[in-house]
């Protein structure tokens, strides 16, 4: 399946997709670990941010383009395809041949020449809910890149921000039927960001199943304890596999199906399980 197909089933037949990885890409073994695990889980697409726009600037800022070289790797050696965050256009050319999912993160949600530029490329675009934009707002930053003519847009609900300091962000669950009632897009959950703890992020994520969300995107390390960035709210592998069996026993009550990769592509890889 390529990218643009996966959109298709996604949209046309109500597939329910997981994107998962790491929050960023730390090294090429690293990356590889996490690629082939979810792979052996039937998971279609690889997240990891290979350009890190933190709000610290002396945090880790990711391995720019020697991540890109070893998100492509893993691709190659798992099948599986990979979205990654663009944050300037004029990065592009390095994601040409590597990304088949441009992920447009929280920050640049209402930066609108770069919506209207990615508009205008052949690839699915990832549009992040931005942490102070109301549901409308989204929803119409969508639209400046389908204006362009890329009409294969998924939006992602990650929390806001409100006065709750409990958890990092709030999930706004309520935005799941609300984007379904009033917009053509699907809408995935990211459980991770709003949860700022781990233990929080299966919760949080089979809320937004239940919900109605098209998908989850997660935040899942080899190692949360040593993650470079956001270590506390990425979970492990362990983890994320109980999150799937959960995911998968509500989306059978529901009446829907996941999309998974075939079972001929999955590599049957012996490490952490």
């Amino acid at each position: 399946m390529d990218a643009n197909e996966i959109y298709e089933r996604i949209v046309n037949e109500r597939r329910f997709v997981y994107i998962a990885g790491p929050c960023a890409v730390e090294s090429a073994d690293q990356i590889m670990k996490a690629a082939k695990f979810l792979a052996s889980k039937g998971v279609p697409i690889l997240r990891g941010g290979a350009y890190k726009p933190r709000t610290d600037p002396e945090s880790f800022q990711g391995l720019g383009a020697e991540a890109l070289e070893y998100l492509a790797e893993a691709r190659e050696e798992t099948g599986m395809l990979v979205a990654t965050e663009l944050l300037d256009y004029d990065m592009m050319p390095l994601f040409q041949n590597t990304v088949d999912f441009i992920q447009i993160g929280s920050r640049n949600c209402q930066n609108f020449p770069l919506l209207k530029k990615v508009g205008r490329m052949n690839k699915p675009v990832i549009l992040k809910r931005g942490f102070g934009n109301t549901i409308d707002e989204f929803i119409k930053a969508a639209r400046y890149i389908t204006r362009e003519g890329n009409s294969r847009v998924i939006l992602v609900e990650r929390g806001i921000r409100t006065f709750e300091s409990a958890t990092r962000f709030t999930l706004d669950i309520s935005s799941i039927p609300v984007i379904r009632e009033k917009s053509e897009f699907p809408i995935i959950v990211d459980p991770s960001h709003p949860a700022g703890l781990a233990r929080y992020v299966e919760p949080l994520a089979l809320a937004g199943v239940a919900a109605g969300a098209d998908g989850l995107m997660v935040e899942v390390h080899p190692d949360p304890r040593k993650a470079l960035s956001d270590p506390l709210q990425q979970i492990n592998f362990k983890s994320f596999s109980g999150l799937m069996e959960k995911t998968e026993s509500i989306l059978g009550s529901l009446g829907r199906a996941s999309l998974k990769l075939e079972e001929g592509q999955r590599g049957q890889y012996d490490i952490y399980k």
